[in-house]
């Protein structure tokens, strides 16, 4: 079995059989006529489940010829047009190629004698983004799984600046509309139930300011801490742009931690048109990004980063066999003294290669594209009798739903919205998304794909007003 591990012997077989995998995938992409196949749970577990993983194939090519048939086929594909639904982005060539390097070489970005160059890329872009936000000379950060891990990690920072002596006393506040991971990450940290005071939104649903400055006014008044208030930079939902520059004043008036969650809107630091719409983010104590959204990364590719770089030390464990705390002394750079993770991967480089090949303003300018397509959309959608459209874009998210001009009731309007993603998924035709508003159910595009074009987008409104309308005359026809 020696014959398989990769090394200097084996250097021939890594290359034909990386090949034969990519040729594989390619012939897929280009072959692939639709975001989805439409399989259900039912038909596809019984051929998973049926295979011995005790009993290996023994052979490259029909462990590819298997794979066809429990993945391949079957997998929801991203670069599709008409997948619509989540913050998933088609990911560019030159990322997938760094992607191939890191897994070959699999260096592991905990300590310096495990990756050399490896942390020294990652400490430069983390310094170019820090850059690009605005943070200042002395800000630092630490590449992450993903904007949960880096929300998690901002607020535990958040917490030990905080210096109380009772956790119960701690409160964050954000908007409703909110990431779901910022409650997450209070339990996380030992925080009460009420730790998170939700802020309401306005019609764009970006946070209320002045119930912002209410709340932090009766948070004091009652003798509790206002640990962190979490603006959001494009919000999962809707892609809202919380009020920076105001939530930074009122911060700054209350001593209060400022951290941005611009997981999804991070894309305009590369905008070549709307970086001014994240104005202020600059003034956070702390910032999430995910550049596996709209930096067009393979997932994972994130990163938390920070004003104060000693702020970190609230990561920083020392162990013996791995980062003693003499190689602080011997300035030896390890960025385990920084994460929460210890063993990581070498993700930086997807976004180093990228940066490489296709430069800042090529990235900005594919995320620009589908933001200048959600107007076209929300366009389409505002001038539809057939649909009503929540809000204007500020990024790239469209949330509707299909109103039928002979049907009143909202439980049975509901049934529609709903019954028509099902079908539309099952269908493979396309993917959308869903989400409720004011109680009530809608539908979701998530734009994040250049090659969608307002025609698609038109046909998937199409489709969705057939299943729906479908739904309804089956319905009517049950009713009588």
């Amino acid at each position: 079995m020696r014959s398989h591990l990769l090394n200097d012997t084996t250097a021939e077989q890594y290359r034909r059989s990386v090949t034969e995998g990519i040729e594989r995938v390619a012939a897929k992409l280009a072959a692939t006529d639709r975001p989805f196949t439409g399989v259900t749970v039912d038909a596809l577990a019984p051929t998973i489940d049926a295979i011995d993983l005790d009993k290996p194939l023994l052979d490259t090519a029909a462990v590819l010829d298997e794979l066809e048939d429990v993945y391949l086929r079957d997998a929801i594909y991203f670069h599709h047009p008409r997948y619509l639904a989540h913050l998933n982005c088609p990911v560019v060539i030159p990322a997938v190629l760094g992607e191939a390097i890191l897994s070959a070489v699999n260096s592991s970005l905990d300590t310096w004698d495990q990756s050399a160059g490896g942390t020294l890329i990652e400490r430069k872009l983390i310094d170019w983004t820090t850059a690009r936000i605005g943070l200042g000379e002395n800000a630092d950060g630490v590449f992450t799984s993903g904007g949960t891990q880096s929300n998690l990690q901002a607020l535990l920072l958040a917490r030990e600046e905080a210096k109380t002596d009772s956790f119960a006393k701690l409160r964050i506040f954000a908007s409703e509309v909110s990431h779901f991971s910022v409650k997450k990450s209070a339990k996380l940290l030992g925080l009460g139930q009420d730790a998170v005071v939700s802020i309401p939104v306005d019609h764009d649903k970006r946070m209320q300011t002045v119930a912002l400055a209410h709340e932090l006014e009766r948070c004091k008044k009652d003798g509790l801490v206002p640990m962190a208030v979490v603006a959001t930079a494009g919000t999962t939902d809707f892609g809202s742009i919380d009020p920076l520059p105001e939530i930074a004043e009122l911060c700054e008036q209350f001593n209060t931690w400022m951290h941005v969650d611009a997981a999804y809107g991070c894309g305009l630091l590369a905008s070549v048109k709307y970086r001014g719409r994240i104005d202020g983010i600059e003034r956070a104590d702390s910032v999430t990004v995910d550049y596996h959204k709209s930096f067009f990364q393979p997932v994972s590719s994130s990163a938390v980063l920070v004003r104060d770089a000693s702020t970190l030390r609230h990561a920083t464990y020392h162990a013996e066999y791995l980062n003693p705390k003499r190689m602080v002394t011997e300035r030896i750079p390890n960025q385990v003294d920084k994460s929460l993770q210890t063993t990581r991967r070498f993700d930086a480089l997807k976004l180093w290669v990228t940066l490489r090949v296709m430069g800042a303003d090529g990235i900005g300018q594919l995320f620009d594209e589908v933001c200048d397509l959600a107007v076209e959309g929300w366009q389409l959608l505002a001038a539809d009798p057939r649909f009503d459209v929540v809000v204007e874009p500020t990024l790239s998210t469209l949330v509707f739903r299909y109103i039928p001009a002979a049907v009143t009731d909202p439980a049975e309007i509901d049934r529609a919205n709903l019954y028509a993603r099902k079908a539309l998924f099952a269908s493979g035709d396309a993917v959308v998304a869903g989400t409720k508003v004011g109680g009530r159910h809608y539908l979701k595009f998530t734009l994040l794909n250049p090659e969608t074009t307002a025609e698609d987008i038109a046909a998937v409104l199409d489709l969705i007003a057939g299943h729906a309308e479908q739904y309804l005359g089956e319905s009517l026809d049950r009713a009588s």
